[in-house]
């Protein structure tokens, strides 16, 4: 391992390199110009080699130096894992096998709305849980009493909610609490009966059968934010339930978007019975809004 990632240490190590060996270089953001994308900073990394091999597409929405920058001064490639990230989220999005299936959750409609307008478009169904699902609800008129809810995201949701409202499918009941907290009191109600002083937490046993029910023939399934606060055991039953939903779907492509969802799988213990669990949990979200990554755009096409 070379003590810094540029400099004439660092330059020297590889200089003394046999075939075969690799040479693992100190961590970028130790310098501001990493991210920063510094052009000076670019040339330096890229002077030590030949050409450059991306394969961390969890940084690729990110315009730094080492994602992006490089590529100005060495052939710059996709690495096996950036090629199978692509090839599954990009198949997702033009061409899936139906029906397609996009199942959304965490915490805030502003996190995801922009995945929501693209995918719109070129799914068969939404389901939507976790956090999000409150400002759905509210944008109904329905009360969600202490419930995480964005207020500057209603128009949005109703707008969604009147231009697609035979794609949302939104939690029929939920599993409530009278505080944020393992011990809390908790109970599940109809979606439109919570009381004032209690938040939801996770989606309930009705819901989760719905989603199940949407998930059974689906031949492409993306799926990002878990439906509850399932680091909280009393809330974890929505997630785990799609998960388990997922990995009984022998026959589809599902996608895991990374983040809080891909932790679920793996607690799960499902992880590996998915077609593919994402990396990148930032850039898959950029990625499924549509938007250009830029250390995929300056990735050679052949």
């Amino acid at each position: 391992m070379a003590p810094d990632c540029v400099g004439t240490t660092a330059w020297d190590m590889v200089e003394v390199l046999k075939p075969g060996e690799v040479i693992l270089l100190e961590n970028l953001r130790f310098h501001p110009e990493e991210e920063a994308n510094d052009a000076g900073f670019a040339r330096a990394l890229a002077a030590v080699a030949d050409v450059y091999v991306n394969d961390a597409f969890g940084s690729a929405h990110r315009a730094h130096a080492s994602t992006a920058g490089v590529a100005s001064y060495l052939p710059a490639v996709a690495g096996l894992l950036m090629e199978r990230e692509l090839t599954l989220l990009g198949r997702a999005l033009v061409n899936p096998p139906r029906p397609f299936v996009a199942l959304l959750g965490a915490a805030k409609v502003s996190d995801k709305s922009a995945v929501i307008e693209h995918l719109v478009s070129k799914v068969d169904t939404f389901l939507i849980g976790g956090g999000m699902a409150n400002t759905f609800l509210k944008a109904q008129g329905k009360e969600v009493g202490d419930s995480l809810s964005e207020h500057d995201k209603l128009d949005v949701a109703r707008t969604l909610l009147r231009q697609e409202h035979n794609k949302l499918v939104l939690p029929a009941d939920v599993v409530i609490a009278d505080r944020f907290d393992a011990q809390a009191q908790a109970r599940c109600v109809q979606a439109d009966a919570v009381p004032s002083g209690w938040r939801i937490l996770d989606i309930g046993p009705k819901t989760i059968g719905q989603f199940k029910e949407h998930l059974r023939s689906a031949r492409t399934v993306v799926w990002n934010g878990p439906m509850g606060v399932f680091e909280m055991q009393p809330f974890a039953a929505g997630t785990f339930a799609v998960a388990h939903a997922l990995a009984e779907l022998s026959d589809a492509t599902t996608i895991i978007g990374g983040g809080d969802s891909a932790a679920a799988v793996e607690q799960a213990g499902v992880a590996d019975q998915v077609t593919h669990v994402s990396t990148g949990g930032g850039a898959s979200l950029e990625f499924l809004a549509g938007r250009e990554l830029p250390g995929v755009a300056v990735l050679l096409d052949k």
